[in-house]
Order: structure tokens, then sequence, then C-alpha cells
């Protein structure tokens, strides 16, 4: 479904001037919402043993067997026009929470093509998996973090000087994120994991502080340290373009966040082995 031309004839029919509401679906992405309760077709399953290829091993990092957290049925999520999750098969996702929060690079996500013969697999060892049960897809609408909570947009005193332009180009800011809430209503329930979507400034100005530490240590560019600072802004907005979360999810007790961002090129290339895992503790 054309879902940005959905908001966007909602957002003419309105009154918002065509050039703005462009420059809004720029920034509006739509993510993928999975839990349990009642709901249309299962579209995937938390927990329970995952159903691997056969002769697939289980998911290890440097030998030790991962958590197994989710899976993702492909053919059953909501369409979405922009994404490149794959059309059909299932994602797996396997994230050991405390050893990536230490040391990171501790989880594991997987392809499984439509029709692999595939058997639901016993865990290597106890405490792999969590109790089953059946995930039903909703969508829900997402903008960058430094877009603000929605509830405060007089509070401009955090925005860098870049994103004080962005938001001057967007002055019917908070009405169009309004009509993006009634179009996908958030549910005031918990989501067991969610699918696409920006990634966290958190995660995103790391990654732009290590592709500028790169490019410098490669002779490519020199940034004055007194610069640095605007330069890694200018770069999480071109980075945010590429990138973007994969999944985030919870732990079963709810000490942590788990995440996998990934390259959009990455995803539609079928690579997931370069998705990011990132692991935080729950606020």
């Amino acid at each position: 479904m054309d879902y940005q031309g959905q908001f966007r004839a909602a957002a003419l029919a309105a009154g918002f001037p065509d050039d703005e509401v462009g420059r809004f679906l720029e920034h509006l992405r739509l993510t993928i919402r999975l839990a349990g309760g009642s709901g249309d077709a299962v579209a995937g399953r938390a927990g329970g043993l995952p159903h691997l290829p056969a002769g697939q091993d289980w998911p290890a990092e440097q030998g030790v067997a991962l958590p197994f957290v989710f899976s993702a049925d492909c053919a059953a999520l909501p369409v979405v026009d922009g994404s490149s999750l794959p059309a059909d098969g299932s994602l797996l996702f396997f994230l050991d929470h405390e050893q990536d929060h230490l040391t990171g690079a501790h989880g594991r996500v997987l392809h499984v093509p439509a029709g692999a013969g595939t058997t639901a697999t016993q865990p290597p060892a106890p405490g792999l998996v969590a109790k089953e049960y059946d995930l039903h897809a909703s969508l829900i609408a997402e903008l960058p973090d430094w877009f603000g909570p929605g509830d405060d947009e007089d509070d401009e005193d955090d925005l860098s000087p870049l994103q004080e332009q962005l938001a001057e180009d967007l002055p019917n800011l908070a009405e169009l994120r309004a009509l993006a809430a009634v179009l996908w209503p958030r549910d005031n329930g918990l989501a067991t994991a969610c699918l696409g979507g920006h990634v966290t400034d958190e995660v995103i100005t790391s990654i732009a502080e290590q592709t500028l530490a790169g490019r410098e240590k490669a002779g490519e560019i020199v940034v004055p340290v007194a610069n640095w600072y605007s330069h890694v802004e200018r770069e999480k907005y071109r980075l945010a373009g590429e990138w973007l979360t994969l999944a985030t999810f919870a732990t079963t007790d709810d000490l942590y966040d788990g995440s996998f961002v990934i390259r959009a090129d990455d995803l539609a290339a079928g690579h997931l082995d370069r998705a990011l895992s990132v692991t935080g503790f729950s606020e």
C-alpha cells in the first residue's frame, strides 16, 4: 500500500502546503509493531523453539550459543513502501543481552527462505528460549528523535543549529505529527518488538563519530576540534538516511533493550550478517 501517498492526500486535504508535506515525508517512517494478544493473522512468535533449516547450527558467538528472542513471518507483515525487509520467509533474532551490553557483537539475525525445510530446534543449553506466544502486527508512525516527544514543542534549547533549520522548514510540525498519529495510532499496550524505523540518536551519533574518526585516520578529511560537534551533526543527518533500525525488543526481565541496526543497502542485498547489535539498559 502507498502509505506515503495516503498521508500526502490527507495532509493536502487538510490544507497543508505541498512542499512542507514533502519535507515531512522525508522524515516519516512507518514501523511494524509486533505484540501479543488478539489480532489479525499471526505475524511472528516470541520465544519458543526457532525453526532452523536442516543442518543449520544454533547461532553462537565465540563458541557460546545465543538466546533466541523472536521470529517474524515476513509474508504476514504489512508491506511498507520503501521497506527492504524480505518479502517472504522468516527472520530469526538471537541476542545475548548481557554479553552484548558488555562487549558488543553478541547477536545474530537469520533469514530462512520460504520453502526451506526447517525443524523446531532444541537449544544446546538451558536458558536459551523463553515462553512462546503469537505476535500480531500493526503500523505506527515514527519520526527522528530530534523531532522531540511531541508534548513540548516550545523546548528548542536542545536543538543544534542544523536541527533548528530543519524545524524552521516544518512550521506545521505539531499538526503534521498529529495527523500521522491519527492515521497510524499507537497502541497503549507494550510491544514485544518493532521492525523498521529510525536509528536512535545515541546510536546514530556513535556511528557518525566512528565514521568521521575513520575518515580522519585514513587522511580523507581533517576536522578541527572546535568544529567537531557541527561535523558530527551533519554526518548524523546524512547517515540517518542510510541506516535504519532492523528490530528493537526488550528482554523478558525488562532490564535491557536490544536492537539491531543496519544500512538500508545491506538489508536490501540480504547482508543480514552486517547488522549491528546494540544493547542498553531499559529506562
